[in-house]
């Protein structure tokens, strides 16, 4: 075994769960790593391995599960714990992922996304857990501007001028247009970090995974990242449904919602684009540019609002339209620049 494999396996020893069988578990976009332990008796949990000599912590990971947990919300329960080693023993909440469920059965589409929408609610109608950093206009802007950083940077080479252009545009219209009151915002907010959970009631039927980033942002963020997912695509009669009952829920004008989740929607495709580009450049993981297309469709979708015109011709014309030809240009440099 591999040292960090003997000090899961030494962190377990101290559970009962010392001498179950390990299975990996899929992974995500980050350092951290899953196992799930069976036993016997068909009983499972799951292990999180979150290395701190990578820059794993798995702190927010157990703030932000006890206040979904307090908020009547569905997290992981933690069952055993090593936060200077980063390992947590977690309840399973299964292998019932939305993306899995639906491709399933397309007809549990809207109950599924109903509970992720009511769970939203839930999340923003309680105070927000302590010490989150503001997700505000000046973070958005600097993230979205990974568009140009990584993915027009993969594509057609590095452009500072560019990229402060769009900074300088973007951001006012953020300013202007995003300005509720911030909410806890869990930020991946997704069909592939959420699991259906039928047997629990309500918004808890919807089991929250990849939480640990969450931040203060506006209401609409976690919305845009249910509902233009890069990995699935939500049917747009879904999609319309569940703006309206949301704002209903939560007495928004819908009319202002609509126009800071285009916003939103657009900053977050944008983000999405370089963080993709980024996965494939310097972390060689290409299958992340397969989902470029996807993204660029919500972008673009984002780009007809009227609130977006000031930078919608801009965006255009600095960020090239993701063909085969440059998707595979992107694929080719895998792997080739280093990280800083």
């Amino acid at each position: 075994m591999t040292p960090r494999a003997d000090q899961a396996q030494a962190f377990l020893s101290t559970t009962d769960w010392g001498s179950v069988p390990v299975s990996p578990l899929a992974g995500d976009a980050s350092n951290r790593k899953y196992f799930r332990l069976i036993r016997p008796n068909g009983h499972t949990a799951v292990l999180m391995d979150a290395d701190p000599a990578k820059g794993e912590d798995v702190r927010p990971f157990l703030h932000v599960a006890a206040h979904l947990a307090q908020i009547g919300l569905s997290a992981p329960t933690c069952l055993a714990q090593d936060i200077p080693k980063g390992f947590l023993l977690l309840e399973d909440l299964g292998d019932a992922l939305f993306a899995r469920v639906v491709a399933k059965d397309p007809a549990l589409e809207t109950p599924l996304y109903e509970a992720a929408t009511g769970a939203l609610v839930t999340l923003h109608a309680n105070a927000p857990a302590s010490g989150l950093k503001p997700y505000d206009p000046a973070v958005m802007t600097a993230m979205a501007a990974l568009a140009w950083r990584w993915y027009r940077s993969g594509a057609l080479g590095a452009d500072a001028a560019r990229e402060t252009a769009f900074t300088e545009a973007f951001k006012p219209l953020l300013d202007t247009y995003v300005r509720e009151t911030p909410v806890m915002i869990l930020r991946d907010y997704h069909a592939e970090n959420l699991l259906w959970l039928p047997a629990r009631q309500g918004p808890a039927r919807a089991g929250q995974l990849d939480f640990q980033d969450a931040m203060l942002g506006h209401p609409a963020y976690d919305l845009v990242s249910l509902l233009q997912d890069a990995r699935r695509d939500v049917s747009s009669d879904v999609a319309e449904a569940m703006v309206r009952h949301y704002c209903h829920q939560t007495n928004s004008n819908h009319s202002d919602f609509t126009t800071a989740y285009h916003l939103l929607g657009a900053q977050r495709n944008l983000r999405i684009l370089g963080v993709f580009a980024r996965l494939s450049l310097m972390a060689g993981k290409p299958h992340y540019i397969d989902l470029i297309p996807r993204v660029w469709a919500h972008l673009m979708h984002d780009l007809a609002h009227p609130a977006l015109a000031p930078v919608a011709a801009l965006i255009r014309a600095d960020l090239p339209e993701p063909t085969p030809a440059l998707l595979q240009r992107l694929k080719d440099l895998c792997g080739t620049v280093p990280a800083p």
